[in-house]
């Protein structure tokens, strides 16, 4: 049973959510409203990530467990709205069926 968060487990999603934030790219074909929806969940996806990394600073490991995985999330949504490209990698997103 895994109950413990440790450093490297923070620094492992940390990186994993690096390289999905660096891999995906916005979709072209999108209208101005789908353009500021896709701002604004990039900007929450940023936010967190750099709250996960705080956290992690200060030694609260278990808020910047919780943080990087919202981070990613927003990542997830993004693509699962259509509104950034994953590149079909199954291994950083959650793909849409």
């Amino acid at each position: 049973m895994n109950d413990r968060v440790s450093k490297d487990l923070v620094q492992r999603y940390l990186g994993l959510t690096a390289a999905a934030r660096a891999k995906a790219t916005p979709i072209v074909d999108v209208d101005e409203l789908q353009s500021h929806q896709l701002d604004d969940l990039l900007r929450m996806c940023d936010d967190y990530a750099s709250d996960a990394q705080h956290f992690m600073d200060q030694g609260d490991l278990v808020r910047a467990y919780g943080a990087i995985n919202y981070a990613h999330a927003w990542l997830d949504a993004a693509v699962r709205l259509g509104l950034l490209d994953s590149h079909g990698d199954a291994q950083l997103f959650t793909l849409p069926p």
